[in-house]
């Protein structure tokens, strides 16, 4: 996991990152993608109208763990299949 590159993605009008809350209470998972174009099929498929509002941009695995602590994540969601879309849920400790 730490020597892969992810894809995630941002607004591009206040920085913030696109998460997954499953429950409103928790500060939320950061959305991984494997692919840039896994990124950009989840965009282009999920939110169509308002694409061009968000960038995507590469973080290497091994500063994944700063960016957990510093944005205050519970954890990551890796997209596995954009287009329905399938997501696997790691909690970080």
């Amino acid at each position: 996991m730490f020597s892969d590159i992810y894809y995630l993605v941002r607004v591009k009008a206040d920085g913030r990152y696109l998460t997954a809350r499953p429950n409103a209470e928790e500060s939320g998972y950061i959305l991984l993608f494997r692919e840039n174009f896994d990124a950009l099929s989840y965009l282009n498929t999920h939110a169509a109208d308002v694409a061009n509002r968000f960038a995507v941009e590469s973080l290497p695995g091994s500063q994944l763990s700063s960016l957990l602590k510093r944005w205050g994540f519970i954890g990551v969601a890796i997209v596995t299949d954009p287009l329905v879309p399938k997501v696997e849920f790691l909690q970080h400790s």
